[in-house]
């Protein structure tokens, strides 16, 4: 009976769900995790490799497997067995623990991930996801910022320049962008009134009435539209956060050979790469919770179809908004070229974290008035604030140097009476000692041929 309500309609989970689990249930989900973000991974790296050739208009991949779709499979399988190089003053072990740390933080983001609502799994109801804790949110986020420290140690154990140039600089644009992608979030938890992954998709399963001036309406369900500010900072703070173009700079290969992973290779280099495609993979998930809905359906197929949300068809439309967000990552990359550094950080603390705190501050007011003004006395506040916010965003005094003027404007300025300037093509003579220099030296003569001049003369 359990089974087929389970089939017919959609069940969120709770957090006694998870405490429910058998043991050997939490372990075939764990090594399903495990190999489904090697398969995304293999699969991320052609799906990058296609796309970006069709956008340049060359054939890509297509030798390795029907139609190339192996290549990234045999690129993985020959990694590992090529040649490792150690630098002589690389610090050994923490030149090996780096790359363990990357790759370790990257798997472990995955956990609280939830892929669909309780399903029946050889005979037991489970959920689709490995685990979920009332903070499952601050869980992705620590494992976030413990990735950064793969990446500095990797930088400084190296023994190299540019590896540390590398590190350190992925260190302050990896925590820069972090504190933009955390103050987004904020505004999720303000409106869903919980941290737990899955309490986050439940609340974006319904949108919630509104009243304005009498109109009554229906607010949208998933978060990207509702909360679009937080929506739009995630995902450049994601773009950011992952070192991807047009954000790489701690990859710069112009200015820095390959960053932090230049002295890497072999198996360690596979594990950067594995991490690299797998944190893309992550916030791509994390973003599709938040924001998207999760594993629900999107709106017209729910309106046709009332069981698309139960049992396993959650993963359909869940892995289908996580393809379309990777394929934003990859669209980025072949259009946008590389930022410089000084814009790039300059846009992460002046532009992308005022306007989240101002947009939380905002949300908090709306929250508040909710509860003690009325319908007319709010929504005449609120349309006022957007107003007065518009007005000083408009007004701000602009921060542009003023335009440097050319010589010749500069003469031009000058008072009367100034101190007389030499013309502005003034040539410098030439040195009358280097022509003396010149006049004294002597033609060399070999075997006591005639000087040029005396055959003239001749």
């Amino acid at each position: 009976m359990k089974s087929t309500i389970l089939a017919a309609h959609a069940v969120d989970p709770t957090l006694q769900t998870f405490e429910d689990d058998i043991w050997w249930i939490t372990l075939i989900k764990l090594f399903g995790v495990f190999v489904l973000l090697l398969l995304l991974t293999l699969f991320t790296i052609n799906y990058e490799r296609k796309v970006v050739a069709r956008m340049a208009v060359r054939p890509g991949p297509n030798q390795v497997g029907p139609k190339g779709w192996l290549q990234s499979l045999t690129d993985g399988v020959k990694l590992p067995f090529k040649e490792e190089i150690i630098p002589k003053t690389a610090d050994k072990v923490v030149y090996f623990i780096a790359p363990v740390i990357s790759a370790t933080t990257a798997f472990t983001a995955f956990s609280v991930i939830p892929f669909g609502g309780v399903v029946n799994m050889f005979g037991q109801t489970t959920a689709l996801q490995l685990t979920d804790v009332p903070v499952s949110v601050l869980v992705l986020l620590a494992c976030s910022s413990m990735s950064v420290y793969g990446v500095v140690l990797a930088g400084w154990a190296s023994g190299s320049t540019y590896p540390l140039l590398g590190g350190l600089r992925s260190s302050a644009q990896m925590i820069s962008y972090e504190v933009a992608m955390g103050l987004s979030i904020v505004a999720v938890f303000m409106t869903a009134g919980t941290m737990s992954t899955s309490q986050i998709v439940k609340a974006q399963a319904e949108g919630n009435p509104v009243n304005i001036f009498g109109w009554e309406a229906t607010t949208p369900s998933w978060y990207a539209i509702l909360l679009l500010p937080s929506f739009v900072i995630y995902c450049i703070a994601a773009v950011g956060e992952t070192n991807r173009a047009p954000f790489d700079l701690p990859e710069a290969e112009s200015e820095l050979v390959g960053g932090f992973h230049t002295e890497y290779s072999s198996f360690k280099f596979a594990l950067f790469f594995l991490a690299e495609y797998i944190n893309m993979i992550t916030v791509s998930a994390f973003c599709t919770t938040l924001f998207l809905g999760g594993w629900r359906a999107p709106w017209p197929i729910t309106t046709i179809w009332e069981g698309a949300n139960a049992g396993y068809f959650g993963l359909i439309w869940f892995f289908a908004k996580v393809l379309l967000l990777l394929f934003g990552f990859i669209w980025l990359r072949a259009t946008l070229p590389r930022m410089r550094y000084d814009q790039f950080m300059r846009f992460g603390w002046k532009v992308l974290i005022p306007v989240n705190l101002v947009w939380i501050l905002f949300l908090a007011y709306v929250k508040v008035a909710n509860n003690e003004l009325s319908q007319q006395a709010k929504w005449i506040s609120i349309v006022g604030i957007v107003v007065v916010v518009l007005l000083i965003a408009m007004l701000w005094p602009a921060t542009r140097k003023p335009r440097q003027l050319s010589l010749e404007e500069q003469l031009a300025a000058r008072p009367p009476g100034s101190f007389p300037v030499p013309p502005i093509d003034l040539q410098v003579p030439p040195s009358p000692r280097a022509r003396r220099a010149v006049a004294e030296r002597a033609p060399a003569t070999v075997g006591g041929d005639p000087a040029p001049s005396e055959n003239k003369e001749v």
